[in-house]
């Protein structure tokens, strides 16, 4: 297991060329994960992170060794500030011509309230996809409202790592980089404390969070074939921790598609409107 101060001082490298550039704070109920993506000397920022996070992230990406003008590409999965929040901060740095947001257009129109001065693109109009000088690709794959309309995930192909942005997260303030999943977590019921264990289950805070940020059990659903679809062998999450197998992930996968009532289908079903 990985040292408080390890984590919140290092960039924490889960597959080749992949770095987790959060860090971790037991009063935040809420963990956000940027990632850097490192392919020789180019780079992609993944969810960049808020305002405040600015001086982790970057000192993160400092000690990697890659210089801020070797970051291509900025890529923000929806238009949340806590995504987004430090790109007035990260252009000033990069200050570069070739630089370029990827996004969606439904996202591109908020993303412009952080900063006009960066050229936006929609991931559709370059052919879903990004590739490294050396051909190393990303693929981009629409989430539609998981939670915001112009949703979607970053498919590493080399790595097989998912970055899947909110989708996955989990609210947790017994927080760990990577979920611990047990044998008897196919059959959890999303209870606060385990039965078998005693402690915290590790599923709960992303029941919660799903139920609550996920617009509704139609949307989920959909979300889910797209990602069962991808040969993924570890998912990347926003927030929360990262699923390290797919074995993991299939296990998140079936207990989310049992959820009931998310979203609007909870406030309906309760009669809460």
């Amino acid at each position: 297991m990985e040292s408080v101060e390890n984590l919140n001082t290092n960039p924490i490298e889960i597959a080749d060329g992949v770095y987790w550039l959060g860090y971790t704070d037991d009063n935040a109920g809420l963990h956000c994960n940027p990632y850097l993506v490192r392919d020789g000397d180019e780079a992609v920022l993944i969810d960049g992170g808020s305002r405040d996070d600015f001086s982790h992230v970057m000192l993160k990406i400092l000690r990697t060794g890659l210089k801020p003008a070797q970051i291509l590409r900025l890529i923000y999965h929806h238009y949340d500030p806590d995504l987004c929040g430090n790109l007035p901060q990260l252009e000033a740095i990069i200050n570069t011509q070739e630089l370029r947001i990827i996004s969606h257009m439904e996202n591109n129109v908020f993303i412009r309230y952080y900063s006009a001065k960066t050229p936006k693109l929609d991931y559709r109009v370059i052919n879903h996809e990004f590739t490294f000088s050396s051909g190393r690709k990303l693929t981009f794959h629409g989430t539609p409202f998981c939670h915001a309309p112009g949703s979607f995930m970053t498919f590493d192909e080399q790595t097989k790592t998912l970055f899947s942005s909110d989708l996955f997260g989990s609210y947790d303030a017994n927080w760990h980089l990577y979920v611990n999943l047990e044998k008897h977590c196919g059959m959890c019921e999303g209870q606060r404390i385990c039965p078998n264990t005693g402690k915290k289950c590790p599923l709960y805070g992303i029941d919660q969070f799903h139920k609550r940020i996920m617009p509704s059990n139609t949307a989920l659903s959909h979300a889910l074939d797209v990602i069962e679809e991808l040969p993924f062998e570890r998912i990347a999450p926003q927030h929360g921790g990262i699923l390290k197998t797919r074995e993991d992930a299939m296990v998140v996968i079936d207990y989310l598609r049992r959820l009931q009532n998310v979203g609007i289908d909870y406030l309906v079903a309760e009669k809460k409107l």
